[in-house]
């Protein structure tokens, strides 16, 4: 592997941060992160029947990535990759540990964020609007103690599956909503029995307040979106797991209403994108905002029972779903808008993911990446300028029903082993084989060994994630030749 040249290029990109942007003031930052949407749900990826017209536009103004990838394959441990810039073997929170064991997903204070790097380095004012999920309000991974000045929405992971809570939080304060839930189940999330205000929206009011509030300065605002995430409670106790308050153009459609919800939540969520794009040209920060939109892993299949995410192909004709360790479950629409120094319409092939936010904000805000990163900065790619640094590889591990890793080398040999480490390892030719139909595992037998040593090497234990068996040498067992 090519580290040392990597650790040189990014040496070389983290000295140059501060006058790359030497002309003109520091760009205002959006990252706005759908939750559970699929890489073919948006028109500028080939969906064809939900409307999605300003994240078109978003994509046509800007730049679209077509190999882009979520931190992990469920909520809380992709955001942990997302906010710390270390891939799933090294970043803190790697699964959805729930109100087990709430300690297990929580950021400590030890861990640094791209918030508290731009919040103390480059001078940003930092907001947090919608879902956090990685700890409570008085912990350590409470958002004020993990780099936001301003957060509104929800604490608790499992409390977002519900799209109209009796109640958000406004940094520490308990705000109640009119809502009335019946909480069930072991979470107690519950489902709206009194729908009176839609959280999403909510999200967007908040947000684009947030904006008002610091346009003179330099600002970055996570929009943390919950839409189209389905509730999984109200699935169970109704058979109807999405929440919209109403069905939009898709009302007439002879249609479930579990695929109307879907459809309606993703067009309600662009047009409340629109809203915020046309806030920023009312304010004349058009030109100085770095917009980005994406997803935190592939598409869910929560909806109840009469829901199903191929109805729209939700997944773009790749194979599988959230959960899956394969491309449909971890590649991710990537959007980034930037009038004046993203070339408008432009496609990248570039190979990147959650934890490159860390060094690309960085950069863009002046200051510096972290110490013990995986994060390499696509300031060179949006901006078209300079040598563009690239992964050897991309990890991810995945802790339900076992623990399954998933490796890809480059942009094309993706390797993926499942429940347990004594698992064969399955091998995809990603340039020719995108859907990972055909295992390439028993011809390559070369290759299989560097991703077993990868996935032996690139897992760090911590006190709550561990891959039992993984510290001795394991001997790749390649699948049968089909």
């Amino acid at each position: 592997m090519r580290l040392p040249r990597l650790a040189a290029l990014k040496a070389l990109f983290v000295a140059s941060a501060a006058t790359v942007f030497a002309e003109g003031p520091k760009p205002n930052i959006i990252f706005i992160m759908a939750d559970d949407l699929g890489y073919g749900e948006l028109g500028s990826y080939g969906q064809k029947i939900i409307q999605t017209p300003n994240l078109d536009r978003m994509a046509a103004e800007g730049m679209r990535f077509t190999q882009f990838y979520a931190g992990c394959t469920v909520c809380a441990p992709s955001r942990s990759v997302l906010m710390t810039g270390q891939h799933m073997g090294h970043t803190r929170v790697r699964g959805n540990a729930g109100a087990a064991n709430p300690s297990a997903q929580t950021l400590r204070t030890g861990d640094t964020t791209f918030a508290q790097v731009l919040r103390n380095e480059g001078g940003y004012a930092t907001g947090l609007v919608g879902k956090w999920g990685l700890g409570l309000s008085g912990e350590e991974g409470e958002p004020y103690r993990q780099g936001f000045d301003y957060f509104f929405g929800y604490l608790n992971q499992t409390q977002a599956h519900n799209h109209y809570p009796d109640f958000l939080y406004r940094n520490r304060e308990k705000i109640t909503l009119p809502n009335v839930v019946t909480h069930i189940g072991p979470t107690g999330a519950g489902y709206a029995t009194k729908r009176v205000q839609y959280a999403d929206d909510l999200i967007f009011e908040e947000g684009r307040a947030f904006i008002e509030r610091n346009k003179t300065r330099p600002f970055l605002l996570e929009l943390s979106l919950i839409a189209p995430h389905a509730n999984d409670e109200r699935a169970k106790a109704l058979g109807d797991g999405q929440e919209v308050p109403d069905y939009g153009p898709y009302a007439d459609r002879d249609w479930p209403d579990p695929i109307k919800g879907q459809a309606a939540m993703i067009t309600r969520m662009d047009r409340g994108i629109g809203e915020l794009m046309a806030l920023l040209k009312q304010l004349d920060l058009d030109d100085r905002t770095l917009v980005m939109f994406t997803g935190d892993n592939g598409p869910h299949n929560e909806g109840g029972p009469r829901f199903d995410p191929a109805f729209f192909n939700a997944n773009g004709g790749l194979r599988g779903l959230k959960r899956d360790l394969t491309e449909g479950g971890i590649r991710e629409p990537f959007i980034a808008r930037w009038p004046g120094r993203i070339k408008a319409g432009a496609v990248s092939a570039h190979v990147g993911y959650f934890g490159d936010m860390m060094a690309t904000f960085a950069e863009l805000g002046g200051a510096q990446t972290p110490a013990h990163n995986d994060s390499i900065s696509l300031v060179p790619t949006l901006l078209d300028r300079g040598a563009q640094a690239t992964h050897d590889y991309l990890y991810w591990e995945f802790y339900e029903g076992g623990v399954s890793q998933a490796v890809l080398l480059g942009d094309r040999w993706k390797g993926i082993r499942e429940k347990t480490v004594a698992a064969p390892v399955q091998l995809y030719d990603l340039a020719n084989d995108s859907g990972e139909k055909t295992d390439a595992a028993a011809k390559n037998p070369e290759l299989v060994a560097q991703v077993v040593e990868i996935m032996r090497t690139a897992h760090v234990d911590n006190e709550y994630w561990k891959i039992p068996g993984l510290s001795a040498k394991v001997t790749p067992v390649p699948a049968a030749a089909p």
